[in-house]
């Protein structure tokens, strides 16, 4: 199949629908499949064991894993609806990384502990920062497709 194929389901004449996880796009379903797992896990296992200590970083983490689940979903379901919503997360995470990895770096006793975004993804070989950027320009090469 290519880029472009219809799906099974879609009637004679209905536009195709464009597979955002195919080509490139399959690389970017791993990298936000395996960062969802993460940030999830992580922010899991530090809200169980000491949410206290540091309840802001640890939401954030939990945030984190929810906008790459969201993405990953919507990489894996194509179509022009998941494309802008995707679009529009990626832009959301990116702002997020920026001023959560900007926050960390100007005052970095604000958090008790590092988040998935601290230092701009620094403890994830910035690929937080990398990411929604990747994202964002995969995104919309699609739209024309």
């Amino acid at each position: 199949m290519t880029e472009t194929d219809t799906t099974p389901d879609s009637a004679p004449g209905q536009k195709a629908r464009f597979q955002l996880g195919t080509g490139p796009g399959r690389v970017l379903v791993w990298f936000y499949g395996v960062f969802t797992v993460a940030a999830a896990s992580r922010s899991i296992v530090q809200m169980i064991l000491d949410f206290g200590r540091a309840p802001l970083a640890y939401v954030l983490s939990a945030v984190a894993a929810l906008v790459y689940g969201f993405i990953t979903y919507s990489l894996v379901r194509g179509g022009e609806k998941a494309r802008r919503t995707a679009l529009v997360c990626c832009a959301a995470e990116l702002a997020g990384v920026l001023l959560v990895g900007t926050w960390t770096l100007v005052e970095p006793s604000a958090f008790a502990d590092a988040t998935v975004w601290s230092y701009l993804g620094r403890d994830y070989l910035f690929i937080p920062v990398i990411l929604p950027v990747t994202g964002m320009i995969w995104l919309r090469r699609a739209k024309n497709v």
